[in-house]
């Protein structure tokens, strides 16, 4: 769950970004993105965290050790991604950026960037799942013994 809940939240940070574009009186839709890309990274950056922390103790097979490698690269580059656009977004609302048409085009952007960041980072992460069976099959070792 942790490694989903970034995914969902970036979705609909870009479509609350989505919304404001298009409509850009619509009640709340001006304020509720920042706040979304603050909780992405907060949680982009757990899921890296725990990515990391399970890389070294699920059995990965061999060929799989090149994709754990640029599963985690792809992982940080998010993460920074996610980390660098809350802040601007968090910064030019402390600063009192004007809400212009071309600011929230700016702004949809960047979302859509991140969200393709996180799209690429997910990709790689199923791949690992689905094709290579990290995490997923019983690697040898004396913690996969019933104990009877």
């Amino acid at each position: 769950m942790i490694v989903h809940f970034p995914i969902v939240v970036v979705v609909f940070a870009v479509l609350a970004d989505l919304l404001h574009l298009v409509r850009p009186r619509t009640p709340g839709a001006g304020t509720v993105a920042p706040p979304l890309y603050l909780l992405g990274a907060i949680a982009s950056v757990s899921a890296l965290v725990s990515g990391r922390m399970a890389a070294s103790t699920v059995f990965t097979p061999g060929m799989a050790h090149g994709l754990v490698a640029e599963h985690g690269t792809w992982a940080l580059a998010t993460t920074i991604s996610f980390a660098v656009l809350a802040t601007l977004r968090l910064v030019g609302r402390l600063v009192g950026l004007r809400d212009t048409r071309a600011i929230r085009l700016l702004f949809l952007g960047l979302g859509l960037a991140v969200l393709l960041l996180v799209q690429q980072t997910a990709e790689r992460g199923a791949r690992l799942v689905y094709e290579q069976g990290v995490g997923v099959i019983v690697g040898p070792g004396p913690a996969n013994f019933d104990a009877k």
